[in-house]
């Protein structure tokens, strides 16, 4: 999984933000939007972004666009990019990014803008206000689309409680702050899976993006970033030829290890608690308040299927809620492992801690979704 592309040169004026290890960024350049200067402030995620500087699909066919990483909040190196762009008289083609999506998220407490990681959003809007790149690429959890920019928990609504303001509306967020924040851009925007694109893995994020120049057709976003498979990428075309050298993992308890030997692949705890070879109160000492659940929750004790693909990669594998153990071997699955679901190449240098690195490659964008968005943005400029 190596790769080299050439990056056309009137493509290659590109500032990515809060970069992570640069998935999206990878998937951009396989498209051929190279990158000029990529901001992050986490130090494991800069450390690997600068590993990785040498791959010659980061840098543009001219040498004076090679990219820069730059280690730092977003906000504030703004006036440093606003300077060096003004000095250069540079007219940026691309901003990319996804500012960190946590407080938006359905499985989380959805703070919103109440979190100051809501705010960055407008961080990353900002950049796209001052420096007007040609487009734009935003990239979120679809959660974003019902977000309300103040939050209410549900214990305080409905009956004895007054109504819901317009702040604290579902949907309030994008639409009475994000889309116009985006104006005078043209705007399209919408849920993509990247299983539609060649990636084994079942990940939706919402994807906006915005042209300067009105150049986007008026269609939904899936008929402008059209599928490029119709059949589903397996775990075993991913991830099959590894499996004698998986490289590093996390390791299972032995109580947690005992659970998973239980469990064939493709199922998870119901298949424990649904089954009679087991003792039935050591399995609801197993299990806990997940016992009694009568639907959802298929995450927990989760064993993957080498014939299906993989449900959203998180940024831990071996939590009881969110468990990816390996189809056939009773461990979850490797770094190296998470990489190669994401898209990255297997020369990819990933720093930090183990469990660094699993949150580093589990937020990441898939890259093969990024390229079929790079391709579709590359293929307006002629």
């Amino acid at each position: 999984m190596e790769l080299s592309v050439k990056i056309e040169h009137h493509m290659n004026k590109h500032i990515s933000l809060f970069s992570g290890a640069g998935g999206l960024d990878i998937g951009l350049a396989k498209a051929g939007l190279g990158t000029t200067f990529r901001i992050e402030k986490d130090r494991d995620c800069y450390n690997t972004l600068e590993a990785n500087s040498s791959i010659n699909i980061l840098i543009g066919s001219d040498a004076q666009w090679g990219t820069k990483n730059i280690l730092g909040e977003v906000k504030e190196n703004l006036p440093y990019i606003h300077r060096i762009s003004k000095r250069r008289k540079l007219d940026f083609d691309l901003i990319s990014g996804g500012p960190p999506c946590q407080s938006f998220s359905t499985a989380g407490k959805r703070q919103a803008m109440e979190d100051d990681r809501g705010k960055l959003i407008m961080d990353f809007l900002e950049y796209v206000r001052v420096l007007q790149p040609r487009f734009f690429v935003m990239e979120n959890v679809r959660g974003l689309t019902s977000a309300s920019i103040k939050h209410r928990p549900l214990n305080k609504r409905g009956n004895g409680y007054p109504p819901l303001s317009i702040d604290e509306k579902p949907g309030s967020l994008l639409n009475t702050r994000i889309l116009p924040a985006m104006e005078p851009y043209q705007v399209m925007y919408g849920v993509l899976n990247a299983l539609d694109y060649g990636s084994p893995q079942h990940r939706e994020r919402l994807i906006f993006i915005g042209s300067r120049d009105g150049e986007l057709p008026n269609v939904p976003i899936k008929e402008f970033i059209v599928p490029t498979h119709s059949e589903p990428v397996t775990l075993m075309d991913a991830i099959g030829d590894i499996q004698k050298d998986p490289g590093e993992y996390q390791e299972y308890s032995l109580a947690r290890k005992a659970v998973y030997e239980c469990i064939p692949a493709g199922k998870n705890w119901r298949f424990v608690r649904d089954s009679d070879q087991f003792d039935k109160d050591e399995v609801k000492k197993i299990m806990g308040g997940a016992y009694n659940s009568s639907g959802g929750r298929v995450g927990f004790w989760r064993r993957l299927s080498f014939d299906k693909w993989s449900p959203t990669l998180t940024t831990s594998p071996i939590q009881k809620a969110t468990g990816l153990c390996h189809p056939v071997q009773t461990r979850p699955l490797s770094i190296k492992e998470y990489a190669r679901i994401q898209g990255f190449p297997d020369s990819w240098e990933f720093k930090g801690s183990l469990n660094s690195r699993y949150k580093q490659i589990g937020n990441a964008v898939p890259i093969p979704l990024g390229e079929a968005i790079g391709k579709s943005i590359k293929g307006l400029t002629g």
